[in-house]
C-alpha cells in the first residue's frame, strides 16, 4: 500500500523515526477539496514511496486532533513533510501543482542524496544529476500518445524510452529482452536511414530546463553485425506545442525552436546520457515536444536511443477538474 492511513499517534512517530522522509496529508471527511485532490497525492505516492526512505501518509484531522494541533493545521487539506522527524515544508490547500512540485523535489534531493543511481526499491532510473531547483518529470508524458516515425519494429516502441528502470545494456545485457515490450528489446533504433522524429505529449503544461538522453549502442565486437552498428544522436532539433509529430520533409520548412549538437565529451562513460540544456525561455508553457533526431555521432544508417528524462517544472494538470476553494477553519 502506497498511503499508510495513521490510526494513532504513536503510530504517526514510528514512521517518523523509521522513514528519512515523510509526507502527511491531513484532511477531513466532509472536505470537498481533500477529496478532489486525494488522486493526485495517491499518484505521488504510487510513484515515489520508498520504504525506511520516503513514506506517504493520510491523517483523518478530525479523529487525530493531537497530531493536527501540535503541526498548526488549521484548515484542510493540510500537507506537512517531514525529514529525519522534524518538519520542512508545509503546503496548505488543495493547489496540486504546488504539492507535484513539493513533492517531486523532495523525491529529486532524496535521489541526489543516495549517490544519483536511482537503483533503490521502486526508484526512477537517472542516468544524470537533475539541475538544481528542478526535478524529473517525465511521469507527465502521455505514453498512449507517443509516436516514433522511422522505428525498426525489431526493437523496442517509443514508451520504452521513458521506462524508469535501469537500461538493460547497463546490466551487459544489450540484446536482452524487456518486459511489456512487444519487441523485446527496451530502446529504439532508427530503420531505414539514421533519423528519428518523436511526438512526446504531456498531461499537464511543462517548463522543460533539460533533457537526459541515454544511448547505449555496443562496441565493436560486441554485435553479431559491425556493419550496422547504431550510432549515438548528436544533432537534434527540439519542436513545441504541436498537435501530432511532424513529417520529416515538415520538420525540415519549420524553425524549430532550438538546435543542439551532443558532443563525444558530454556522453557519461558510465551511464551512456548526456545533459542537454534548453534555452529555458523557449521552453515555458509545453504542453507537447518533437524530437527531431536529425543525424549521429558516425557514418552508419542506424541510430539508437534507450532512455530520455524530461527535467523542469510541471504545471496544472490538464484535464484537473476545478477544485473548491478551502475554508479558514476546518467546518466552514
Amino acid at each position: 500500500m502506497s498511503v499508510i492511513n495513521i490510526s494513532s499517534t504513536e503510530q504517526f512517530s514510528s514512521l517518523l523515526s523509521s522513514s528519512r522522509f515523510v509526507v502527511a496529508d491531513f484532511y477531513a471527511d466532509w472536505c470537498g477539496p481533500c477529496k478532489a485532490i486525494a488522486p493526485v497525492y495517491e499518484k505521488l505516492a504510487s510513484q515515489l514511496s520508498r520504504p525506511n526512505h520516503i513514506t506517504f501518509t493520510k491523517v483523518n484531522g478530525d479523529q487525530q486532533t493531537e497530531l493536527a494541533q501540535a503541526y498548526s493545521v488549521r484548515a484542510y487539506p493540510t500537507f506537512v513533510v517531514f525529514e529525519n522527524g522534524r518538519s520542512i515544508k508545509t503546503v496548505a490547500g488543495a493547489d496540486p501543482q504546488k504539492l507535484t512540485d513539493v513533492i517531486r523535489r523532495l523525491a529529486s534531493e532524496a535521489t541526489k542524496s543516495d549517490g544519483g543511481s536511482g537503483e533503490g526499491s521502486g526508484a526512477t532510473w537517472l542516468g544524470a544529476e537533475v539541475a538544481a531547483r528542478y526535478t524529473d518529470v517525465t511521469d507527465e508524458v502521455d505514453t498512449k500518445g507517443l509516436d516514433l516515425l522511422n522505428r525498426d519494429n525489431q526493437f523496442g516502441e517509443p514508451r520504452v524510452l521513458f521506462d524508469t528502470s535501469k537500461p538493460s545494456a547497463l546490466a551487459g545485457k544489450g540484446k536482452a529482452k524487456a518486459e511489456g515490450s512487444s519487441s523485446g528489446a527496451d530502446w529504439v533504433e532508427s530503420d531505414t536511414d539514421e533519423q528519428l522524429m518523436l511526438y512526446i505529449p504531456f498531461q499537464s503544461k511543462l517548463k522543460v530546463h533539460s533533457l537526459h538522453v541515454t544511448s547505449l549502442p555496443p562496441a565493436a565486437g560486441e554485435d553479431d553485425d559491425d556493419d550496422e552498428l547504431p550510432m549515438r544522436p548528436r544533432t537534434l532539433k527540439l519542436y513545441t506545442n504541436t498537435s501530432h509529430v511532424l513529417g520529416f520533409e515538415q520538420a525540415e520548412d519549420t524553425n524549430p525552436e532550438q538546435t543542439i549538437e551532443i558532443k563525444p565529451e558530454q556522453w557519461d562513460a558510465k551511464t551512456g546520457t548526456a545533459t542537454v540544456d534548453l534555452r529555458f525561455v523557449k521552453f515555458q508553457n509545453v504542453t507537447s515536444l518533437v524530437i527531431f533526431f536529425v543525424d549521429g555521432d558516425g557514418e552508419s544508417e542506424k541510430l539508437r536511443v534507450d532512455r530520455i528524462r524530461i527535467i523542469g517544472d510541471a504545471g496544472e494538470k490538464r484535464a484537473m477538474g476545478k477544485l473548491e476553494k478551502i475554508g479558514d477553519e476546518p467546518g466552514e
